[in-house]
């Protein structure tokens, strides 16, 4: 069923109104009427009308100054106004279009001109009310492809690719700062022999819970966790030093200990554990440099598996 277009006309003359409505009504427009320009602004907010026919000459406020009312309201201020006007200087024309109305119908009004006019710029408003939702809808999902282009699509975690770009971002606004900056890099002990017992499917569950309490662990908004490739994750700390973020850390492992998943193929735990290397500097322009950071929570990661996982390791330049 296809919905009536709502024209409201705006008029203290009640034989113009007659006039048009019964024009109107009989090719199937929904007509809603208004005497004065007050009456005009509240059923305007109230119908929400598609179209809108303004007399400029009314009693209690004139047809400009109630287009400019409608104008300045958000609720109706798209919906587009014809004057209807015995006026015929170009001045008051050209107020007119600057109020904000989309044409002019002229009084006496002729029927052909009057449906000629009403027809074409319903037209007009319906494509524009598509091409803004069209728009929007492109919008969003132009945003949803840029959200996805730095997700981890398993965990839902940032991915290596947005990692690289925050902790760069980061450091150069740190440095500014001369704030503290850590990073830890954890990776979960063992686990391609856990794929290799309960298999990859129940392997990626054990990924997603981890993401998950990874998650709820960061104290900061500007704390970021990402999936840094495979069983790997890694957490950019900013104004957080080594001390804190060992702090941190420490907290993974118990958050991580009451998951109690079963791992029977461990060496270190019956459950799922993990290993994590630790560093963390006050950022300089040029040295250290943020690959630097990555690097030295490498080696210390390195060293918490060498001394025989399950551990933190804080980097000690030292």
């Amino acid at each position: 069923m296809t919905t009536k277009d709502i024209i409201l006309i705006i008029d203290d003359n009640i034989a113009n109104i007659k006039l048009v409505l019964d024009t109107l009504n009989a090719y199937g427009f929904e007509i809603v009427t208004a005497l004065n320009g007050t009456m005009g602004i509240r059923r305007a907010k109230f119908v929400k009308p598609d179209l809108i026919l303004l007399d400029i000459m009314m009693p209690d406020i004139s047809g400009f100054e109630t287009c400019r009312q409608l104008k300045a309201d958000d609720e109706v201020k798209d919906i587009p106004i014809i004057f209807m006007t015995a006026l015929s200087n170009v001045t008051d024309k050209l107020k007119g279009f600057k109020m904000g109305g989309v044409d002019y119908i002229t009084k006496p009004i002729e029927v052909a001109e009057l449906l000629a006019r009403v027809k074409t710029h319903l037209t007009i408003h319906r494509l524009q009310k598509e091409l803004m939702a069209r728009n929007q809808e492109l919008q969003r999902l132009n945003k949803e492809l840029a959200r996805l282009a730095h997700i981890d699509g398993l965990t839902q975690l940032a991915n290596r690719r947005h990692f690289d770009t925050y902790l760069s971002q980061t450091w150069q606004r740190i440095s500014h700062e001369q704030g503290d900056l850590s990073l830890i890099l954890l990776d979960l002990d063992y686990f391609k022999a856990y794929n290799d017992s309960y298999g990859h499917l129940t392997g990626d569950d054990c990924l997603k819970r981890v993401a998950q309490r990874l998650q709820e662990v960061i104290r900061h908004p500007t704390d970021l966790v990402a999936r840094y490739g495979g069983e790997e994750f890694a957490l950019v700390l900013p104004r957080t030093n080594g001390q804190e973020a060992s702090q941190l850390a420490q907290r993974i492992q118990t958050e991580l200990s009451q998951l109690q998943i079963p791992h029977v193929r461990s060496t270190v735990n019956p459950y799922v554990t993990c290993s994590m290397g630790i560093a963390s500097t006050i950022p300089q322009e040029n040295f250290p440099s943020a690959i630097e950071l990555i690097d030295r929570a490498d080696q210390a990661l390195y060293q918490a598996k060498e001394q025989g996982r399950n551990r933190i390791v804080l980097f000690n330049d030292g």
